[in-house]
């Protein structure tokens, strides 16, 4: 079932380093699996036997495929919290992002700070319409995909896989632009934001 945690608004823009509360999308492993079936169509570790959530980021980040690791973090955790963490991804990044990755990062630290639906409306429509799918609006497409309908006259419910996919790719194709030197510093620093983030849960 889902988890059923507060959540809490990161505030101000100028506190966004300041996540909201941490909570998991679902209570378990298996329900997780079991709700979003793409996870397992996008990774091939599978959680075992008495791991929780800490336990496999562990292993997936220290496997032969760590870039699971990223994978398995945009799927667990809430969409905002996984909006919040993709967003620190990207920004640790500044060498990469171009001038609309920055303009969609803008929009994103609005609707952290406000999460209203006018906002997500705003940024899903300036990402729709984005003349190439970079990492900031793939990252923009999952904060319209998080919650409630696509658009003011479009009622119809968001598949579930599609924010945690959309910020999997913006945080995949964020470190696949930065110099390959450097990529395993960026993917230890991404997950090690997301591990300290499983340990509060």
């Amino acid at each position: 079932m889902p988890a059923t945690g507060p959540a809490r608004t990161a505030g101000e823009e100028g506190e966004m380093t300041r996540p909201p509360a941490v909570t998991m999308r679902y209570d378990t492993l298996a329900d997780l699996f079991a709700a979003i079936p793409q996870l397992a169509e996008l990774t091939r570790d599978r959680p075992r036997a008495n791991e929780d959530a800490q336990d496999v980021l562990f292993r997936l980040r220290r496997s032969n495929t760590p870039e699971e690791a990223i994978t398995f973090t945009a799927f667990a955790f809430v969409p905002k919290l996984a909006i919040w963490w993709g967003y620190e991804c990207l920004r640790s990044i500044p060498e990469v992002l171009t001038p609309l990755d920055r303009e969609m990062m803008d929009g994103i630290a609005k609707w952290i700070g406000q999460p209203t639906m006018e906002n997500r409306h705003a940024l899903m429509r300036e990402a729709l319409w984005a003349q190439e799918k970079c990492p900031g609006v793939h990252l923009a497409l999952a904060v319209g995909w998080s919650g409630g309908s696509i658009a003011p006259n479009d009622p119809a419910p968001v598949p579930l896989h599609r924010c945690p996919r959309a910020i999997n790719t913006a945080v995949l194709s964020c470190l696949a632009q930065a110099n390959i030197s450097r990529r395993t510093i960026y993917l230890t620093r991404f997950m090690d934001v997301a591990q300290s983030l499983f340990k509060v849960y």
